[in-house]
């Protein structure tokens, strides 16, 4: 699982045919599922997310000191398959790394259950829709998480 996170003074996504989504100061987090991805996936991403000190503190305006849910922020979640684009061959991206939306809709949803049990406030788009994103980048600041990134703990390393 892949997400892109964009610190931001606002944001909002107007899914087709739609009213308009917005949150105020937080994250807009663009999240992408392939194929392996479980629910530690979804643990990973979600602490991340939740707890990761990409916000200045108070009296600066830029650093890395705080995270979303220390300042209290609101986050905008959205799904984004195109997070596994392939660009190695010919001049139009590929997605087979991306899971179909059978498969995804579901683990997609599980992303946004665990954010709202933070009890930050929790925008969505609608998953599978064409969607206007419009957000204020803060720094500008772009964080991308990778769940195959997450670190081995001893019982999981096999001699």
């Amino acid at each position: 699982m892949r997400a892109l996170l964009q610190r931001v003074e606002s944001a909002s996504v107007t899914p087709d045919g739609e009213s308009t989504r917005s949150i105020g100061r937080g994250i807009c987090a663009f999240i992408g599922i392939t194929g392996t991805d479980r629910n530690t996936d979804v643990n990973y991403v979600v602490s991340k997310i939740l707890n990761l000190r990409i916000f200045p503190s108070d009296n600066k305006r830029s650093g890395f000191e705080l995270s979303v849910s220390e300042i209290k922020g609101e986050i905008l979640v959205v799904s984004q398959f195109t997070l596994y684009a392939s660009t190695q061959k010919g001049r139009r991206p590929g997605f087979t790394q991306a899971a179909n939306a059978e498969f995804s809709e579901p683990i997609y949803e599980t992303v946004v259950s665990s954010l709202k049990k933070s009890g930050l406030v929790i925008k969505t788009g609608i998953f599978g829709s064409y969607m206007g994103v419009e957000l204020h980048n803060n720094g500008p600041a772009s964080i991308m998480i990778d769940s195959s990134d997450k670190i081995l703990h001893k019982s999981q390393v096999t001699p």
